[in-house]
């Protein structure tokens, strides 16, 4: 074991190692807490792609913009964590998917649509739903 160590630390530096261990630590805890406190408060309809989603369409066009701008930005934030959390401890599918909800790109409700209907994210999401009392997810039939 002691080998492994001195090899890691011959190309990473002690002070990069501490510091991508509480990132993880960071980011599996936060996941922890994130990641229900998002997907629980969601509609039902939330990613059945036949319900529209309008998003600060009754607020001054200025506003609309500024949250546009902050919303995409902490999309991509936790599509980045999510992708981290693909290596590092934490739930990265799921955080990858709540990044994905909060970009505006085109196509992205198809996207949504195939990561949601993977029956495994599926019905972990709706598990962890169940468990705080609200009701499953919907999602449109497959064509």
């Amino acid at each position: 074991m002691d080998w492994l160590l001195t090899t890691v630390q011959r190309y990473v530096s002690t002070e990069a190692l501490v510091t991508l261990t509480a990132l993880s630590i960071i980011f599996f805890v936060g996941s922890l807490i994130a990641i229900p406190f998002i997907l629980v408060r969601l509609p039902t309809d939330f990613f059945d792609t036949r319900v529209p989603r309008r998003w600060m369409v009754n607020h001054h066009p200025v506003l609309r913009l500024f949250g546009h701008i902050a919303k995409n930005v902490v999309g991509a934030i936790f599509l980045f964590a999510g992708f981290l959390m693909l290596f590092l401890p934490g739930q990265g599918i799921l955080t990858m998917l709540i990044g994905v909800t909060m970009l505006d790109f085109p196509g992205k409700r198809r996207l949504e649509a195939r990561m949601i209907g993977q029956p495994a994210v599926l019905n972990t999401i709706n598990s962890m739903r169940q468990k705080f009392g609200k009701p499953p997810l919907t999602i449109a039939p497959q064509l």
